[in-house]
């Protein structure tokens, strides 16, 4: 008798770890599904374009910016990761120079250029603009700092600020770009500072494009956190 109880008592055991295999086999197997499904939607989210600048999802204060290469306005490559190294960077990205709010907003910047520069920073500006067009802009607005071409839109989705360009831009956008903004795309004008890690350490982003950081509190501000970079 108690050898077969001792059986039973075995074969009993073997049952429940034969179901709790089963179950956790069962719970592997739903937590690999929603992973998947979490991949997924974080694929489709990724490659999802906002449909509007208020959708924007940007980098945040904190964040590292991306790896990125950029043509200045002589067509040349430049790595955005090796500029930022040599020195804290004042970072804007605007629309183009056939935008009247950026071209304000450019010779605003220009006014405190040498500021800045004096203070510790150096100023990069990207735009959508193909580099003959960053060359018209140069010279229309008499700017010494360095403008950058982000003509298929492709660094400022990495930074979560670009957009789809209202259809009263589809037939301008091919054509500032030199044929390269395919997804007719916009960024939303920002401003971030960054030290020579690329962290960004102040941003200002604005989706009604009337509305810049006006270059005297641009300037307070770098003032403010030269320090801290």
């Amino acid at each position: 008798m108690i050898k077969i109880a001792q059986k039973i008592i075995a074969l009993i055991g073997c049952m429940c770890l034969l179901m709790l295999g089963r179950a956790v086999n069962a719970q592997e197997k739903k937590m690999a599904m929603q992973d998947g499904m979490k991949m997924e939607h974080m694929e489709m989210t990724a490659s999802t374009i906002p449909q509007k600048a208020e959708d924007i999802s940007p980098l945040l204060t904190g964040e590292k910016i991306p790896m990125a290469m950029l043509a200045n306005q002589n067509g040349k490559m430049l790595d955005l990761n090796k500029l930022v190294a040599e020195k804290p960077t004042i970072l804007i990205f605007y629309r183009g120079g056939w935008c009247p709010y950026c071209s304000k907003q450019l010779a605003g910047l220009e006014e405190i250029a040498a500021d800045l520069n004096k203070i510790g920073y150096q100023l990069l500006a990207v735009s959508t603009d193909k580099p003959d067009g960053l060359m018209e802009s140069a010279q229309k607005e008499n700017l010494k700092y360095t403008l950058l071409s982000d003509a298929d839109v492709s660094v400022a989705k990495k930074f979560g600020i670009a957009f789809k360009a209202p259809k009263g831009y589809w037939d301008l956008l091919p054509k500032s770009s030199g044929g390269k903004n395919t997804e007719l795309l916009l960024p939303v004008p920002s401003v971030f500072i960054l030290d020579r890690k690329g962290k960004i350490n102040f941003e200002y982003i604005n989706p009604d494009i009337t509305q810049r950081l006006k270059p005297q509190l641009l300037k307070v501000v770098a003032e403010t956190i030269i320090n801290d970079l």
